[in-house]
């Protein structure tokens, strides 16, 4: 792009951007002839992908502010007129700590109200699974969370849910994207106060606070042991500054569990002060909470991220605490559920777990164990959300239990349509409390599981692509891995490669191929190995990256110890070839 069209972009740009803090941003640039910076910030537009929008924050069409914030707000809106047209359109707003989410979500619910969309904004922050429980329990069309997630602070972005409270999938993302890229500069705002003298905008708070909290409550499966036992039990807990403090304490509390915070990351502050990564995926997030719980002997250590969507925890094991891994804890949670449900008598005729291609065979074979049957979807959980509501369109369908990716996003019931860090937290309690009373712990537990099933392993590689260059050598490098797929890895044949966006799987060294059924084309490779090793390939929904997928097992029955020197071997063999292959 030529220095006279950057220029002829900032302008407009600047133009359109009410927020003067925004709009500096590029005036400055400007003045300063910095061009190499105008273009990274106006060489696309953001994109608006089929979640929503991710970015950083910042001025310019390739940034994170409120001009972009309205303009997808009117391509969302004029979908929504066209799909719901009347006066009975509505959506609920909701965001998390980032910087800036408070003016993204109000700007976002002035351009509904000003298409006649009437909104339900919440005042202060809430976690993204209540957003989803909200568009439920208000009988709304669309929402929308303010967030990011667990990416860097200078981050944020905006997904969209449909009216089932799950994100939105075909056909309504396709088409959102359609409305969102023919606003140009079509966008229609109005006035905070007039926008609630008109009763278009109403504030929610307690409204859908209690009923969400009761909820996660009334999914207890042995209520009686938490009211008798659960004061016993000392949890730490971390929110990493987001939104999960209220909801977790709260929810804790009524349970009759105390809660011990972290105090340096209790409030809310989008910069994130104390940790690189607020994501409890990342070790140095629970760096706090750990050395907190070793402190006060704690039984438990729980961390969410900052829309408490994603849920991490530590537990004892032989005097020092263990971060427990998502595949773990998903496999530990539905073991508990299962089991308990089984020997309660409550477990349904066809009792579904539904989990995503890339997570741990381990969740498969705890599900079969208990009777269970395991539905696979692709990466990302509106997927496990659209399964859900496949389930509920059948005549004596299968009833969905529980479900969970391998990147910590947990979902128990129904109510909420998104990964629920809250409620996986109320059912981690209830997990963990169920062992400790037992005289056994959440450790040992999972080294029986490990002992009946084999010894699972899994690791993750990422490539990072940025810029406009980046995006380029992202797509060559997927490219590259489809037409010319490895033949060996770690010294394994790779026995089929099996291709989501063509649907389908290919035999080696036979060369048959066979359909993929149930899923819709997406950008995923997956090698299967002849030692029984899976690799994946998928570039990140959110994030400017490719990442690699390793998962590795061992026979069933070994002593765990030799088990895991078995496995550790293969895992480390795959990801140094990965990473040699992602560099090359």
């Amino acid at each position: 792009m030529t220095n006279e069209d950057l220029t002829r972009k900032a302008q407009e740009y600047i133009a359109s951007e009410t927020n003067p803090f925004f709009a500096d941003q590029v005036k400055e640039l400007l003045a300063s002839g910095n061009f190499t910076e105008l273009n990274d910030r106006f060489f696309t537009d953001l994109e608006f992908g089929t979640g929503g929008l991710r970015g950083v924050i910042g001025g310019g069409s390739n940034r994170m502010n409120p001009w972009v914030v309205r303009r997808a707000t009117q391509g969302l809106a004029n979908y929504i007129k066209k799909t719901a047209p009347g006066a009975g359109a509505s959506a609920v707003i909701a965001f998390d700590s980032r910087n800036f989410s408070d003016t993204f979500a109000r700007e976002a619910a002035l351009v509904f109200c000003a298409n006649g969309i009437k909104t339900f904004l919440f005042s202060s922050l809430r976690p993204t699974p209540e957003l989803s429980f909200a568009v439920r329990h208000c009988k709304a069309t669309a929402g929308i969370v303010i967030t990011a997630s667990h990416n860097p602070a200078k981050y944020n972005g905006y997904k969209v849910y449909w009216n089932d409270g799950g994100q939105i999938v075909a056909p309504h993302d396709a088409a959102i994207i359609k409305e969102v890229l023919a606003v140009g500069s079509s966008i229609t705002t109005m006035p905070y106060a007039d926008a609630v003298s008109k009763g278009v905008l109403k504030l929610i708070d307690a409204d859908v606070d209690k009923p969400y909290i009761d909820m996660i409550k009334n999914q207890a499966l042995r209520p009686k042991l938490i009211r008798e036992k659960g004061g016993s039990l000392t949890v730490v807990y971390t929110p990493l500054h987001g939104s999960g403090k209220m909801p977790v304490e709260r929810v804790l509390r009524e349970m009759g569990i105390d809660v011990i915070f972290v105090e340096e990351q209790k409030e809310p502050n989008g910069d994130f002060p104390t940790v690189n990564f607020p994501n409890p995926e990342e070790a140095s997030a629970m760096k706090l909470a750990l050395e907190l719980a070793a402190r006060v002997k704690a039984d438990l250590v729980l961390g969410t991220d900052p829309d408490s969507d994603r849920l991490g925890i530590a537990v004892p094991d032989d005097g020092a605490y263990t971060l427990v891994t998502g595949n773990q804890l998903g496999a530990l949670i539905a073991d508990y559920i299962f089991s308990t449900r089984k020997e309660l008598g409550s477990l349904p005729e066809k009792p579904a777990f539904v989990t995503t291609i890339v997570s741990s065979g381990l969740l498969h074979d705890v599900v079969r164990h208990h009777g269970g049957t395991t539905y696979e979807t692709l990466t990302g959980f509106k997927y496990i959300a659209e399964k859900i509501r496949q389930f509920e369109s059948e005549t004596s369908g299968p009833r969905y239990l529980f479900g969970c990716e391998e990147s910590y996003g947990y979902l128990v019931g129904t109510a909420v349509r998104d990964k629920d860090a809250v409620s996986a937290a109320a059912m981690a309690v209830e997990m963990a409390l169920y062992h400790v009373s037992r005289g056994t712990s959440v450790a040992r537990h999972l080294q029986e599981l490990y002992r009946r099933h084999g010894y699972y392993r899994e690791a993750l590689v990422s490539k990072y692509f940025e810029g406009e260059s980046g995006l380029a050598a992202m797509k060559r490098l997927m490219e590259r891995l489809r037409t010319r797929p490895p033949s060996t890895m770690a010294g394994s044949d790779v026995v089929c490669v099996r291709d989501y966006l063509s649907g389908q799987a290919l035999s080696l060294p036979d060369g048959v191929a066979t359909r993929i059924e149930g899923f819709p084309p997406s950008n995923v490779l997956q090698f299967i190995l002849k030692n029984g090793s899976i690799i994946t390939a998928r570039p990140s929904g959110t994030e400017p990256k490719v990442k690699f997928y390793a998962s590795c097992r061992s026979e069933p029955g070994l002593a765990v110890q030799k088990a895991r020197e078995i496995v550790d071997r293969m895992v480390d063999q795959i990801t140094g070839e990965l990473n040699r292959l992602a560099s090359a």
